[in-house]
């Protein structure tokens, strides 16, 4: 069976009042659940973050940028750190996957209880300029305010940010996605009206996804009674590009001095002398020998 994939649509309303983007970020959050076996709670709080971080990716001007999204939490999920492409390909983790608290009395996940309070940090590296990086304190934990504030304070740009994780008994995702809408220079006052009133009608939003609503089912919500361009709708997946070359470079970059350090006390112990560095984003792990570790620097 094919597997299914994530999928971004983007639009813009005719007189160019704002920018929207839609996604289905189901597939992408099941992949991180995989990948790092989280908790409930956890999954939602990195499946909100991963969900941004993919849309925010699609709006990098060229092919090449990246982007990054850390919630700097200090509460018990410790960090979440996203990443992200130009093309809306996303990677993350959270730094305790077991991170987990009792529903709040409506239901619904206490994501902000394992954040806490702390920072959320943008880091945009775009091409030969010098990376930008915004950092503001988080104001609800949740996320999507989270986001939306940044947006308000670091890049001047008025946006809605809704997010949503639904998660099944056995901890895997129902349906996952987000919505943002920014607002372009000088937009009509009625169409801020009419975007405010809509904002209104998107909770619940994961159980939208969940039910099978489309991501254009989604946006005539989110553009109800605003005329709109469709632009186009991208496939964007949970995608790692850690390699042993990659790795390589990492465990040379401890320097020959500590490398050499490393295996030395392994042979004191009697152990095998070769150590094994595993990468946050897929866990995926690669063994270096002490002569492999060594040539690294020849």
């Amino acid at each position: 069976m094919e597997k299914k994939c994530s999928t971004v649509l983007r639009a813009m309303t005719r007189d160019g009042s704002a920018r929207a983007y839609v996604i289905n970020s189901t597939e992408i959050v099941n992949d991180a659940i995989k990948y790092h076996k989280t908790a409930p709670t956890a999954s939602a709080l990195l499946g909100r973050t991963l969900t941004a971080t993919s849309v925010m990716g699609t709006m990098l001007p060229e092919n090449g940028d990246t982007l990054t999204v850390a919630i700097k939490g200090t509460g018990l999920a410790g960090t979440t750190l996203c990443c992200a492409d130009y093309f809306g390909n996303v990677k993350g983790y959270v730094a305790n996957p077991m991170a987990d608290l009792p529903p709040k009395p409506n239901g619904k996940l206490d994501v902000s209880g394992i954040v806490g309070g702390g920072l959320l940090c943008v880091m945009k590296d775009v091409g030969d300029e010098v990376p930008f990086n915004g950092t503001i304190e988080l104001v609800s934990g949740e996320i999507a305010e989270d986001i939306a504030q940044y947006y308000a304070v670091s890049e001047q740009t008025p946006t809605l940010c809704a997010l949503g994780v639904l998660i099944n008994p056995d901890f895997s995702c129902a349906g996952a996605g987000g919505v943002f809408v920014q607002l372009l220079p000088f937009p009509d006052e009625e169409i801020i009206a009419k975007l405010e009133e809509n904002a209104k009608k998107l909770t619940g939003l994961s159980s939208k996804f969940a039910s099978g609503m489309s991501n254009e089912d989604i946006l005539k919500i989110a553009l109800d009674g605003i005329e709109y361009d469709l632009f186009d709708e991208i496939e964007v997946e949970y995608k790692c590009d850690c390699s042993r070359e990659r790795t390589g470079r990492a465990l040379k970059s401890l320097g020959k001095k500590e490398v050499t350090e490393i295996f030395d006390e392994a042979k004191a112990k009697g152990e095998k002398e070769e150590t094994t560095l595993e990468c946050h984003f897929c866990d995926k792990k690669y063994t270096f020998t002490r002569d492999e570790a060594l040539a690294l620097f020849e």
